[in-house]
C-alpha cells in the first residue's frame, strides 16, 4: 500500500489517507490536517456496532488514534526525524467514552500538546452531529531510531 514519503505536501498526504484499506474498511476520512492539527470523521454504519446497536468503541478509538497521528505527521520535527530514518509509535493511548453513537458522523479534532526530543503528547476531541462531545482522548508518543526500528538496537 502507500507510502507517506518525508516531502509529501498535505494535499498529498490528504489524498494517500484516502487509499488506505484500514481507513475504507471503517469509513474514516481524514477532512484536514495542518501541522500540529488534524480533522477527521467516521460515519454510524450497521457494520460498525457493537451488540446493542451503538458504534464500536474501538472504531472511535481508531478515529481518536489516526487524528492525533495526523496532527503531528506534517510537523517540521517528525517530518526532519522520518528523514533520518526515524519514527514516531504509540507509548499509550486513552480514550474516554462520554456519550453513546446510534447514528450520524463523528468529527475527531486532534491537535498537538507537545512536541519534545523524545516525548510526544496530542490529545482530541469527538464530537456528534450536535456537537456534543462523545469522546476524549490523548496519546503519548516516543521517538524510535533506525536502528530500533531494524531491531539493532542493544540494550
Amino acid at each position: 500500500m502507500t507510502d507517506f514519503d518525508v516531502q509529501d505536501s498535505r494535499e498529498i498526504t490528504l489524498e494517500k489517507a484516502g487509499q488506505l484499506q484500514f481507513y475504507r474498511l471503517i469509513g474514516l476520512e481524514i477532512l484536514d490536517a495542518a501541522p500540529g492539527r488534524s480533522t477527521s470523521r467516521v460515519t454510524w454504519r450497521p457494520d460498525l456496532t457493537q451488540p446493542a446497536g451503538l458504534m464500536h468503541g474501538g472504531v472511535i478509538a481508531a478515529l481518536v488514534d489516526t487524528g492525533m497521528a495526523y496532527a503531528l505527521m506534517l510537523c517540521d520535527e517528525l517530518r526532519e526525524l522520518r528523514a533520518r530514518g526515524g519514527s514516531l509509535v504509540s507509548v499509550d493511548l486513552r480514550v474516554k467514552y462520554l456519550r453513546p453513537v446510534s447514528k450520524g458522523s463523528v468529527v475527531c479534532e486532534a491537535r498537538l500538546v507537545r512536541m519534545g526530543r523524545r516525548v510526544v503528547h496530542a490529545d482530541a476531541v469527538v464530537t456528534n452531529e450536535q456537537g456534543l462531545e462523545v469522546a476524549r482522548g490523548d496519546s503519548i508518543y516516543t521517538t524510535v531510531t533506525p536502528e530500533q526500528i531494524a531491531g539493532n538496537d542493544t540494550p
